[in-house]
C-alpha cells in the first residue's frame, strides 16, 4: 500500500522532463534570414539545451519557470537542412529553410481562403512552391496569454493552399517570385473580429483615449446574463423551426472573439518571439461603428506599436489593406471614418497601405479578387521592406491650397508617371464645401501633379474631400494604375 501511494505521488510530479518545443518550431519551418533567431521551448529547470543548425551551436540553461531560449546568429538562405535540439532527450527538426517570414492577420478578408477566391481550382493546380511554407493558427480566444498553439508548418502545394489565407498566399507568392528566396507565411486571422481583440491588455489599458471601447465591453459583460437567456430561447426556436435561416449569434460575453486582448492572448502571444520580416493586416469592418470608428486610428496605432514592442525587432514593416468599397455598409459614414483612420496611421514609420476601392464588391463584404489585393501589398513590401525604388501606392493627399478664391488645388504624393482618370473621361468623386460645411459635387481636372476642383454652387470653397462614401463613384489613379484613397482637407 505504501509503495502504491508513493508511486501515485510520483506520477503527479513531472519527473526528468523531456525537452519540448512550441508548434511553430517544427518540421518544414522557415526561419527569418539576416537577424538573430531565437529557438525556445521547455525542459527541466536547470537543464542545459543545445541547438545545432547551419554550422552553428547555441546553448541555453532552462529557467526555474521551465522555459529555455537559445539564440542563433543571423542566417543566410541555403538548402533545406536539419536542426538538432538536445537536452535530456534529442529532437531533430527536418526540412528547415531560411528566407523571409511574413505574418498575416486581421478578420475575415484575411482569413478568406484561396478555395473561396477567384480561379480557385487553377490557383491550387499551380501552387507547387516547395520553398513557400505555410503555418495556419487555429481560431481561439483566451483570457490570459497562451504559451502554445496546435498547428504545423506545411509545404505549399495543391493540397495545402486551398484552405490558406488567399491574401497572404498571393502576397507571399509575388514576393517569392520577385526576390527568389524561400518564403514563410504565418496566418493568424479570425473573421468578424475588432482590432482591440488583437491588442494586449497592457497596451489597451495604457491609453485613456481607448476607454470608450473598453467601456462598451464592460457594458456587454453586464448585459451578458440576460442576453444569453435570450440567445438560448432564440436558438431553441430556431431548432424547433427546422433550423431555417441563419443560426442565432452568440451574444458578446466571456469567451467571445470580440473580447479585448482575447485573440492576442491565443493567436499572437504564442508566436512570440519567432523572428519575422513584417506583417500584413486586413481588418476594420468590425470597428466601423459610431463609438469605435472615430477611435480606429488611435486603436490601430496602439496595436501596431504593441506588436512591435512585443516582438522586440524594432519598427518592422507593417502593411495593411484599406477597407474596400461596400454599398451595404451598415453605417456608410463610419465605414469612411475607419478608412480615413487607416490612411492616417501611415504616419507611423515603415507602414504601407493597399487601396482597393476599385476592386471591391459593392454587395459582398468579401470580394473574391484577392490576387490583386496580395499583389498591391507585395508592391508596398518591395519598397518599404526591401528598398526597391518603385511606385507602390496610388496618389496620396498632401495638402490643399486656394486657386484664385473660386477654386482649390489639391496636391498629391505618389503621383508616379502622372495623374489620370481610370478609363479616361472626367474625374469623379470630388466634393467641395464653403464655410457653411455643406458639401457639393465638384468639377475636377488634372493639372500636372495636382487636381483643380470647383463647384458652381460654392463660390468660395474652403474644404475638399474625395471618395467620401462606403461605395464611392471615384476614379483618380496614377499612371501605374493604382487608385487614390479617401481623404478630406481644409485650407489652413
Amino acid at each position: 500500500m505504501t509503495k502504491r501511494v508513493v508511486w501515485t505521488a510520483l506520477l503527479a510530479v513531472p519527473m526528468l522532463a523531456d525537452v519540448r518545443l512550441p508548434a511553430i518550431i517544427s518540421d518544414h519551418m522557415l526561419l527569418q534570414r539576416g537577424v538573430p533567431v531565437k529557438i525556445w521551448g521547455w525542459a527541466e529547470p536547470g537543464e542545459n539545451v543545445t541547438v545545432q543548425f547551419a554550422g552553428q551551436t547555441a546553448t541555453a540553461t532552462t529557467e526555474p519557470s521551465g522555459k529555455w531560449g537559445a539564440w542563433l546568429k543571423p542566417l543566410t538562405v541555403g538548402a533545406p537542412a536539419e536542426m538538432t535540439i538536445a537536452g535530456r532527450n534529442t529532437l531533430k527538426i527536418q526540412d528547415v529553410l531560411v528566407g523571409e517570414v511574413w505574418l498575416g492577420s486581421g478578420q475575415s478578408n484575411m482569413q478568406w481562403s484561396v478555395k473561396a477566391s477567384n480561379n480557385a481550382d487553377e490557383e491550387a493546380r499551380n501552387a507547387n512552391y516547395p520553398q513557400i511554407r505555410l503555418f495556419r493558427v487555429p481560431l481561439k480566444t483566451a483570457e490570459i496569454p497562451q504559451n502554445d498553439i496546435e498547428a504545423k508548418w506545411e509545404v505549399c502545394n495543391g493540397d495545402s493552399v486551398p484552405q490558406f489565407s488567399a491574401v497572404l498566399y498571393f502576397f507571399g507568392r509575388d514576393l517569392h517570385k520577385k526576390l527568389n528566396v524561400p518564403m514563410g507565411l504565418i496566418q493568424t486571422a479570425y473573421g468578424g473580429t475588432p482590432a482591440q481583440a488583437w491588442t494586449s491588455k497592457e497596451a489597451l489599458a495604457a491609453d485613456p483615449a481607448l476607454l470608450p471601447i473598453l467601456g462598451e465591453w464592460a457594458k456587454a459583460l453586464d448585459n451578458f446574463p440576460a442576453a444569453l437567456e435570450k440567445y438560448h430561447a432564440a436558438l431553441a426556436k430556431w431548432e424547433a423551426d427546422g433550423r431555417k435561416g441563419n443560426r442565432p449569434g452568440r451574444p458578446l460575453g466571456p469567451g467571445h472573439a470580440h473580447q479585448p486582448s482575447g485573440l492576442y492572448n491565443a493567436m499572437v502571444y504564442p508566436l512570440l518571439p519567432y523572428a519575422i520580416k513584417g506583417a500584413i493586416w486586413y481588418q476594420g469592418e468590425s470597428n466601423a461603428s459610431k463609438i469605435q470608428a472615430p477611435l480606429y486610428k488611435r486603436l490601430f496605432e496602439t496595436m501596431i506599436q504593441d506588436w512591435r514592442d512585443r516582438w522586440g525587432q524594432g519598427d518592422f514593416p507593417f502593411l495593411w489593406v484599406q477597407l474596400a468599397n461596400f454599398a451595404k455598409a451598415g453605417s456608410p459614414e463610419d465605414w469612411v471614418i475607419v478608412q480615413e483612420g487607416q490612411t492616417q496611421t501611415l504616419e507611423l514609420k515603415r507602414t504601407g497601405q493597399a487601396v482597393i476601392n476599385d476592386i471591391g464588391d459593392p454587395v459582398d463584404i468579401h470580394p473574391r479578387n484577392k490576387q490583386d489585393v496580395g499583389a498591391r501589398l507585395a508592391l508596398a513590401a518591395r519598397h518599404i521592406a526591401y528598398g526597391e525604388q518603385l511606385v507602390y501606392s496610388g496618389p496620396r493627399f498632401r495638402t490643399v491650397s486656394s486657386e484664385g478664391g473660386a477654386k482649390l488645388r489639391v496636391w498629391f504624393d505618389s503621383v508616379g508617371g502622372g495623374l489620370e482618370a481610370r478609363g479616361g473621361g472626367q474625374l469623379k468623386g470630388f466634393e467641395v464645401a464653403g464655410a457653411d460645411g455643406i458639401w457639393q459635387s465638384a468639377d475636377a481636372r488634372v493639372d500636372g501633379p495636382t487636381v483643380v476642383v470647383s463647384s458652381s454652387t460654392v463660390n468660395n470653397p474652403k474644404q475638399v474631400r474625395y471618395a467620401w462614401a462606403s461605395n464611392p463613384d471615384c476614379n483618380l489613379i496614377n499612371a501605374e494604375g493604382l487608385p487614390a484613397g479617401v481623404f478630406r482637407g481644409s485650407l489652413r
